[in-house]
């Protein structure tokens, strides 16, 4: 892959693995200090795919959750890569897009893929510790990241 097309596809998967990693990071510390082991979170992960069956797969569905992480925050990532691309504002004011973009991306993730994906519905609502860990690892991790990281290395790669 060369030229600006093999760049940008580079640029992508870098900042996509450091903002995934860091917000499964935050999700991996924070279902710990709760009693939930790294594998649970990941078959959770899994269900959004293939339901409640992810929980009884053991290792091959914690290794689809962790692919469908990363498939996630690349996506994300691809995403803001292509709008800074077409609206210039994104990359000249990369904290307030970045947490603008965090908070669409949470409330997508949370109002349209949540409710039309596999994964298990809460009888009872989230915490409200739940609730801002989710919104702040996600602005911070997802939006913040990923505006930052691209305005960065946009500028001195493509």
């Amino acid at each position: 892959m060369s030229g600006t097309g093999g760049r940008a596809f580079m640029l992508i998967l870098k900042v996509g693995i450091i903002a995934g990693t860091l917000d499964i990071a935050d999700a991996l510390i924070f279902s710990h200090f709760r009693g939930v082991g790294p594998g649970r979170v990941f078959q959770y992960i899994a269900s959004g795919m293939i339901g409640m069956r992810s929980f009884q797969l053991g290792t091959s569905s914690v290794i689809l959750g962790i692919a469908l992480h990363y498939a996630i925050a690349l996506t994300w990532t691809a995403i803001f890569f292509m709008a800074s691309r077409k609206f210039a504002i994104l990359l000249r004011k990369p904290v307030i897009s970045g947490v603008i973009y965090g908070l669409g991306v949470y409330l997508f993730m949370n109002l349209v893929v949540l409710p039309l994906s596999g994964v298990p519905h809460p009888i009872k609502a989230a915490s409200l510790a739940s609730r801002i860990n989710g919104v702040l690892a996600v602005v911070l991790f997802i939006g913040l990241t990923i505006s930052l990281l691209i305005r960065h290395e946009s500028r001195s790669a493509l």
